[in-house]
Formats: C-alpha cells, structure tokens, sequence
C-alpha cells in the first residue's frame, strides 16, 4: 500500500512538474527572415521573465503544414497572409489574435565581391546581360512567400517568361541569400531585411514597391495557446519588440 502511495505521488510531482515546465515555455513558428530579430526579442524576454521561448524557423508554407499536422506551436508568425490565411480557414489559430505587425521590402542583390553596381529595377532591366549565363536565387515561387512576391514583380516587370529556366529556387528566402553569399549564383531576390544582416552581399537594387501586392506579417496565436505564449505574444506585439524590428529593417504596420 505504502508503495503504491509513493508511486501514485511519484506520478503526480513528475505530472506537475511537467505542467511547470510547459507553462514557462512558448513555442514560436516563424518565417525564417525573422530569425534574427526573433532571437533577440526571445533573448530580452527571457532575460525579463525567466520563460523559456523556443523559435522555430522555416518557409511559412512548412510552418503552416506543421501546424496544420498538429506540431505543438503556440504563436505562428507568416511572411505573408496567403499562409496565415491558410491555417485560419482551417480553424487552427484564435482569429481574433490576429494582426498584421510589421512589413519588408524586396531586393536584388550581388556577391559582395561582384564588380556590379546599383541600378534601376525596372522594366528596360536587361536581366540575362545581368545573369551572364547563371541562375537568379529567390525563395521557391510555389510556396515560398518570398518567392512569391519576386514572381509577381518580375511578371509586372515583364522578366518572368525568360527568367522561369534561369532561377534557382531555395525552400526558404534564407537559403536563396546563401546562394548568393556562396557566390553559387550571381544575383538573387530577398527581403531588405535578410540582405542588410549578410555582410556576404551587397544590394544592387531595390524592387519596386508597386511591382507586388504589400510585405506583411501577420501574427496570430494558435488554438490551445499556452498562458507563456498569450504572455509572449503581447510582448512580442508590443513597444519593445516594434524598436526591435525596425533596428532590423521591418517597418511597422
């Protein structure tokens, strides 16, 4: 008896403790452009409260499929509302949590080392006197949000049709600025903000802003949220993580 008292007890404080440990943690899914600015506000976050905030990075559209799967994320933050509205459709996020927080911009950019220099994005642009013979990097344009917003522009542009052979599509806008840095290929479209923190390239120019639909993130808390996660997406919506953001580039929307 006195042994199945203590294993019944046993049971319980592993039970609790569990339950402690999951209230003082937030799971965030997030585009990958946000790595760094997300790493940070984590970082303060966790500094102040002592929660413990787990990022995980990948495309939106992988995120969104996670998700969708039952992976265990308390906050979804997309690169663009194709996938937010995706996993709302679904019923999968609180719908009244949801809001657009910040935006980006798109541009061209070059190996640090290329003899390249700014030009005009528009549509006189020579694009395969620009390639030489290479592959324009951008995230993959089925799924990619990145991606996405690049083909839209190159097609107002009037470039899509005989770039589609030229490109080398990345599962992620992080992926296609490794193309670049590694010089594998000699241009690539990213967001203003991945470009900036890449020492590796240089931005040979800035895409039109009315060549593609508005860069927004829309930020949502998933169903069953945790408390820790209602907590950090208050702050990770609020004064602090803004000025975070804009030190990085994003613009506040």
């Amino acid at each position: 008896m006195r042994r199945t008292v203590l294993a019944l007890s046993i049971a319980m404080l592993a039970a609790f403790a569990g339950a402690a440990h999951a209230a003082d943690k937030a799971v965030v899914f997030a585009a990958a452009s946000l790595t760094n600015a997300l790493q940070d506000i984590a970082a303060a976050y966790e500094k102040k409260t002592g929660v413990h905030i787990v990022n995980s990075f990948a495309s939106s559209s992988t995120l969104a499929r996670q998700i969708e799967n039952g992976a265990p994320a308390g906050i979804f933050v997309s690169a663009d509302t194709q996938w937010m509205d995706y996993v709302d459709k679904r019923g999968l996020i609180d719908s009244a949590s949801r809001r657009n927080v910040i935006g980006n911009a798109l541009v061209l950019i070059a190996p640090a080392s290329s003899p390249l220099g700014p030009r005009a994005i528009d549509a006189h642009l020579d694009w395969m006197k620009l390639l030489g013979g290479g592959r324009l990097a951008l995230g993959d344009p089925d799924h990619v949000p990145a991606g996405i917003y690049a083909k839209q522009a190159l097609q107002h542009l009037g470039a899509w049709d005989s770039l589609q052979s030229h490109l080398a599509p990345a599962e992620d806008v992080r992926a296609a600025l490794v193309y670049v840095d590694r010089g594998e290929a000699p241009l690539g479209i990213v967001y203003l903000t991945d470009a900036r923190q890449d020492p590796g390239v240089k931005i040979v120019g800035v895409i039109p802003e009315d060549s593609h639909p508005p860069i927004v993130y829309p930020f949502a808390l998933v169903k069953g949220a945790s408390s820790a996660a209602r907590a950090y997406f208050a702050f990770l919506t609020g004064k602090t993580a803004l000025a975070v953001f804009a030190r990085y580039s994003f613009t506040a929307k």
